[in-house]
């Protein structure tokens, strides 16, 4: 496992985010994986997923949220307001649910009190809920707006011709993952849970050339190997609410006899093989790829979609369990947790279904006597 990976993804300002400063080059954070990134990508400017890692305290995040809210946002505005993000050139909020859309006047508020903690390029990108077609017209425009907003603020121009070069690479990343989804399914398992889930997450932070020389190169040893890790071990998928917790998955398979082989996490490889369309119109292309494939529980009316292609990613890794997570007060995936489990418990899927806080894992003891007692239900 490349420690380039781990270590971009464990750490709020990693080695590759420190050298893109170094070089004068600019950065700008995004709370919601429906932010195009090659938006950003194609004027050179560091898409960088913004996450709540690392954080000690929640004293700022309560004084302005509150106690009963997602602590998913609360730990962003920690950070931000202890200065974690001053490498940050601009942010993007998104309203990926109503927790998220408080970050955006929470974190304006706490810019009263703490000063330099909001980028001047501070930006509230919308999403709508649904992928009729009205909804995709609105998104379009949306995109063509944060486009506009990032042309004048940066004094750049982004051509089609740029934004459609930052689709093929981004494209290449995209399938890489998707062949690596394919040699998690194989009986003959070359890599953890934990080391693919760093994978994943750590192409939110990295910029892009570099994580898809550095993917491709950890893919073609991966295919050459010929030693598995999974034999007699429990396969695993592990679902839910948000969550870039490597210790989560590493409390999963560490000195169990289970593997983590597949996950559906805002983080993980929910999107592998959906690649953008290259070819003509590539607003349209970023809205159709971005909003239309979604599967995220805010998304209206897609249930049974998202049931299925659960059950598909199941089928397809030999799952043998389920374990489904939720952050306390996530009534979105609190919700669809109890529908998935209803359905697949049906379906003779055992499942897990946890409520825990984000960030630190605190409640390790409480988490880890489920998991055992939950292997032990699975023959």
């Amino acid at each position: 496992m490349n420690e380039a990976f781990y270590e971009a993804a464990t750490r709020i300002q990693s080695q590759p985010i420190i050298d893109w400063k170094k070089q004068g080059k600019r950065i700008v954070g995004y709370t919601c994986s429906y932010v195009p990134a090659e938006v950003l990508h194609a004027v050179d400017i560091l898409p960088v997923r913004l996450r709540g890692i690392e954080t000690e305290s929640m004293s700022i995040g309560d004084t302005y949220f509150g106690p009963y809210i997602c602590s998913f946002p609360k730990c962003i505005l920690q950070l931000a307001g202890e200065g974690k993000f001053s490498f940050l050139d601009g942010t993007i909020i998104t309203p990926g649910c109503d927790s998220m859309r408080r970050l955006d006047e929470c974190w304006r508020k706490a810019g009263d009190d703490y000063n330099g903690i909001v980028p001047s390029f501070f930006y509230y990108f919308d999403v709508p809920h649904k992928t009729a077609p009205h909804g995709m017209d609105w998104f379009m425009e949306e995109i063509r707006k944060l486009i506009t907003a990032v042309e004048k603020h940066f004094n750049v121009e982004i051509t089609p011709d740029q934004l459609t070069k930052s689709i093929r690479e981004y494209n290449k990343g995209r399938r890489l993952l998707k062949q690596l989804e394919d040699i998690r399914c194989k009986p003959q398992l070359g890599i953890s849970g934990t080391d693919a889930f760093a994978l994943a997450v750590a192409g939110t932070v990295m910029p892009r050339e570099a994580y898809t020389d550095k993917l491709e190169a950890l893919i073609e040893n991966l295919t050459q190997a010929s030693k598995s890790i999974a034999n007699g071990k429990k396969r695993l998928m592990l679902i839910g609410s948000i969550s870039d917790d490597i210790e989560l998955i590493q409390l999963i398979e560490t000195n169990t006899n289970a593997i983590v082989v597949a996950e559906n996490l805002c983080f993980g490889v929910r999107y592998e093989g959906n690649e953008i369309d290259e070819a003509g119109d590539p607003i349209k292309a970023l809205a159709e790829g971005y909003l239309g494939e979604s599967i995220c529980p805010r998304m209206y009316g897609k249930y049974k979609e998202r049931l299925a292609i659960l059950k598909q990613s199941i089928d397809r890794a030999g799952v043998e369990g389920v374990i489904m997570q939720n952050i306390r007060f996530c009534d979105l995936h609190g919700s669809e947790n109890s529908l998935f489990e209803r359905d697949l418990e049906a379906a003779g899927i055992p499942c897990l279904k946890i409520e825990r806080e984000y960030g630190p894992l605190v409640e390790t003891g409480r988490i880890r006597m489920r998991i055992d007692a939950f292997l032990e239900r699975i023959i």
